[in-house]
């Protein structure tokens, strides 16, 4: 029967698990399908058509991914730019996803550029960048441009806790060094947005770990009170380094506030509950005050009103831990 559903091939199964269930036309066709067969999987419902040359199978995605419905969402933008404009590359903030840079906004727009920047009909709701890219990276069989380059592109054009997060996280990875930032900084001098981000790139910090330290980090900067430390390392009395503690302060009379985010899916298996509570009574003595918190408290803004209420009355001072200062903590 003309048009009638047959089973995907192995091969499309998996293009369609790398690339978070989407698939383009081309691809469907060069597998064997007709667009007969491509049509009427999309007139049942079985697919979608989320741009034009792209249809949306339901496959789902890899199981690392599914995990995460939000990562999941991004990525499937990223991928959603380059099926419907084949031949492109990844720019902005999708390059930065597929490189597997934390930190992006939830919602992630499809940006593509072509590498000789040519004008081409645009296919919503696919952003065509018109500059041209001189050079591409393959990431995973993605192409994309490199990290230096979608940094400027992206940051001019985001809020600056996202934009932070984004450049913590590539230093952290590795992806990016700290002249790697200063080249993107002056990559993006001349776009448009770019004059009200001056002083962000100064704020990037590779030490943090996770986007919720960025954003607690920066809300603590706001409050007026700057962490001494990050990542400082705690020990026992023996010298034994036990742990390391997000965001710290230097109290007067040789006592500390020490502050940890934790992340969304942190300690959920029962071992690692037993270990952090383990972990969690070193580290609270009589020299330390502890404070926990989530990612949610931190984008909301919840972190530096609390760091806030403990030292303002203590009588902080700013007084910048050196690099590698451990806290011994047990008597």
């Amino acid at each position: 029967m003309p048009g009638r559903p047959r089973p995907l091939s192995p091969r499309l199964l998996r293009l369609a698990a790398q690339q978070e269930g989407l698939l383009s036309v081309r691809q469907c066709i060069g597998s064997g399908m007709s667009h007969e067969q491509i049509a009427a999987r999309v007139r049942s419902k079985d697919w979608e058509r989320p741009a034009r040359g792209v249809v949306d199978t339901g496959h789902p995605a890899t199981r690392d991914r599914a995990d995460d419905p939000i990562e999941h969402r991004r990525r499937r933008a990223a991928v959603l730019g380059l099926l419907a404009h084949p031949g492109s590359v990844a720019t902005g903030v999708c390059a930065l996803v597929l490189h597997g840079v934390q930190g992006a906004p939830i919602e992630v727009s499809p940006e593509v550029a072509m590498p000789t920047g040519a004008p081409r009909a645009a296919r919503p709701p696919v952003r065509l960048r018109r500059s041209p890219v001189p050079s591409s990276v393959d990431v995973d069989g993605f192409r994309c441009v490199p990290v230096e380059v979608a940094l400027a592109q992206a940051v001019p054009e985001l809020r600056r806790r996202p934009a932070v997060a984004l450049m913590d996280s590539a230093l952290h990875r590795g992806l990016l060094t700290p002249s790697g930032l200063v080249a993107a900084h002056r990559a993006a001098a001349g776009r448009r947005g770019v004059a009200r981000t001056r002083s962000w790139w100064g704020l990037a910090d590779g030490r943090a770990e996770s986007p919720a330290e960025t954003w607690a980090r920066l809300d603590c900067l706001d409050a007026g009170f700057p962490p001494d430390a990050l990542q400082l390392a705690v020990a026992g009395a023996a010298g034994d380094v036990f742990a390391r503690v997000d965001l710290a302060w230097r109290l007067p009379g040789g006592t500390a506030l020490l502050v940890e985010i934790d992340g969304r899916d942190v300690h959920s298996a029962p071992e690692a509950v037993y270990r952090d509570r383990v972990r969690q009574n070193r580290i609270d003595t009589s020299r330390t005050v502890v404070r926990r918190f989530t990612g949610a408290d931190a984008w909301h803004g919840r972190v530096g009103a609390e760091v806030a209420r403990v030292l303002r009355p203590a009588g902080w001072r700013p007084a910048p831990l050196p690099a590698g200062t451990v806290l011994r903590v047990d008597a």
